[in-house]
């Protein structure tokens, strides 16, 4: 279907690929990994037609749909969020829009003398429009709404009717994700999909991928996520295209046995190659070995070297152990807050221990964020009180604590400040740790990108650690390298902890407490405690998140 045929490709001294071929075929679900910088969004931009290669073909059939769902959004104002959604459903989509300005039309006295070409298109359109499943699409559309969090509620935000140019950038690119989903194309490219979701969206998008009938190529941080949807891996790194047949676990374990088998055949490769040079060194010299010599060296020339595989260098840090706290840390009293008529808690009270990890869940809107920065001392409760224990060093992380950081610093002068004793050697091995080596240190914080600046400020955070951590979402946009050794990190973490996460690898890894906060209304509101871990939470009750059924 999409071929790419000995392609190369490079931006002045940055290759990206040389030589490579990839082919996705009908209905397949492939995802797209390797590091930062390896060419996946190129190679996306190259099936869409925005990039060419230098070199070689990349074949993409001309009536074949494409819906490119991608990572900066582009500016929306004007509509409601169905409209918006409905824009992007290709032919079906424009007749809808196009049918909406007839009614319009016909409601015009201004237009009275017009009539009679404004009636005759209005049957035309409606026509086509039927034919295509148009009547069907408004439906459609609100079930794709729902399935990523927006609601009917007049009351709520994030409303289906409501204005698309009020929403905030994340929900904006919900909106940007349903329209490219309603299209239904032939061939779906997801550029990081899981980014701006929270679970209940994560685990409704993961079922509407697996239903569809069209091809898929995607990148995605969430190994679940991937595990549940692709049934090959293409790998881009060092300028070639690796393909896998199966997921993402799949490929870890057979890549670490190709590079293994490739590094056997590399070593007996170089015990052949010292044994060959010994002996032309040898008998270099001697007149009756000339010939055999002569014959050697030529063989060696001929000879296809092996190289080493490129080792992934994943930097473990050994995170200090925090002041030990009381043995209370935080006691919750009573906690309201409203905004408005929306009720988000209601007289809600829990005590949180030493060396408890609680992590938070609840469908959008149940207050999840708010309870974290009440704890946290961001916000205050309407009624009620937070009680923080004796001894205590609280850590708070959110999205909005990157903006902490100052932009004009580099990357290395930003955590020398604010570590000044420190060794250069224990400064250069956290920002390793952190997926900072070689130039990437003396990058500027204000042209990091959300990933990079999330890494800096965990780095900063975990140098000299909180002895209670409060977490929002702390692993938005981070690779699944850096993900895996926060896990492995925060496992030997002695501290408390208090967080909302969307990646399952991260609530499973840690928590040890669950508090499901409820719905939006009536007897849905009561926060339920599970004192054990996600992993029992999930076997528990069923589900992986709440309302949403495994």
């Amino acid at each position: 279907m999409i071929s790419f045929n000995k392609i190369s490709k490079q931006y002045g001294r940055q290759v990206l690929f040389v030589d490579a071929s990839f082919q996705l075929n009908p209905g397949e679900k492939v995802g797209l990994v390797g590091p930062n910088g390896a060419g996946k969004t190129t190679l996306f931009r190259m099936i869409v037609g925005e990039e060419a290669p230098d070199e070689g073909d990349v074949s993409v059939p001309k009536k074949l749909t494409i819906g490119y769902f991608r990572q900066d959004v582009e500016e929306m104002s004007g509509r409601s969020v169905l409209d918006e959604a409905i824009a992007g459903s290709g032919r079906v989509g424009d007749l809808h829009h196009e049918l909406e300005e007839l009614q319009h039309a016909l409601a015009d006295p201004a237009k009275a003398d017009d009539m009679d070409r404004i009636l005759a298109r209005f049957g035309e359109v409606q026509e086509e429009y039927e034919h295509l499943g148009g009547y069907a699409l408004e439906s459609q559309a609100r079930e794709v709404l729902h399935g990523l969090g927006f609601k009917d509620d007049r009351n709520n935000d994030e409303r289906i009717d409501g204005d698309v140019g009020a929403l905030s950038g994340g929900w904006k690119m919900r909106v940007a994700m349903a329209r490219v989903l309603l299209g239904r194309p032939d061939v779906l490219l997801m550029d990081e999909p899981t980014n701006h979701l929270d679970i209940e969206s994560i685990i409704w998008l993961e079922a509407f991928l697996k239903s569809l009938p069209g091809a898929l190529l995607m990148t995605s941080h969430d190994r679940d996520f991937m595990n549940r949807i692709v049934t090959r891996i293409a790998e881009i790194d060092g300028g070639e295209i690796t393909t896998y047949s199966g997921n993402y676990d799949f490929y870890e374990r057979e890549r670490a046995i190709r590079e293994a088998n490739r590094e056997a055949a590399y070593t007996r490769q170089q015990a052949m190659l010292a044994k060959e040079q010994r002996f032309i060194e040898r008998f270099a010299a001697h007149a009756a070995k000339a010939a055999q010599v002569q014959s050697r060296v030529k063989a060696l020339e001929k000879i296809e070297k092996i190289e080493l595989p490129k080792k992934r260098r994943v930097v473990d840090f050994d995170f200090r152990q925090p002041p030990r706290s009381g043995d209370q840390v935080a006691v919750l009293e009573d906690l309201t807050k409203v905004y408005g008529r929306h009720v988000i808690h209601d007289g809600l009270s829990l005590t949180i221990r030493r060396g408890e990890r609680w992590c938070v869940m609840g469908r959008n809107g149940a207050g999840k964020t708010t309870l974290l920065r009440m704890v946290s001392g961001v916000l205050a409760p309407d009624r009620g009180s937070v009680r923080l224990g004796a001894s205590l060093k609280l850590g708070y992380f959110a999205q909005q604590a990157l903006d902490l950081l100052s932009p004009d610093l580099t990357v290395w002068q930003q955590i020398e400040k604010d570590f000044p004793l420190e060794s250069t050697g224990v400064l250069r091995n956290l920002l390793g740790a952190f997926q900072f080596s070689g130039d990437d240190v003396e990058k500027k914080v204000k042209s990091l990108s959300g990933g990079e600046k999330t890494r800096l400020v965990m780095a900063r955070m975990l140098l000299d650690p909180p002895n209670f951590l409060v977490l929002d979402e702390p692993t938005n946009h981070l690779d699944l390298a850096t993900k895996e050794m926060l896990v492995r990190a925060l496992g030997n973490f002695e501290g408390t902890m208090l967080f909302v996460s969307h990646d399952r690898a991260f609530l499973r890894g840690l928590s040890n407490r669950v508090l499901e906060l409820g719905g939006e209304s009536g007897t849905e509101r009561e926060p339920h405690v599970y004192p054990g871990s996600y992993v029992e939470y999930v076997e528990r009750t069923g589900h992986e998140a709440p309302g949403v059924h495994a």
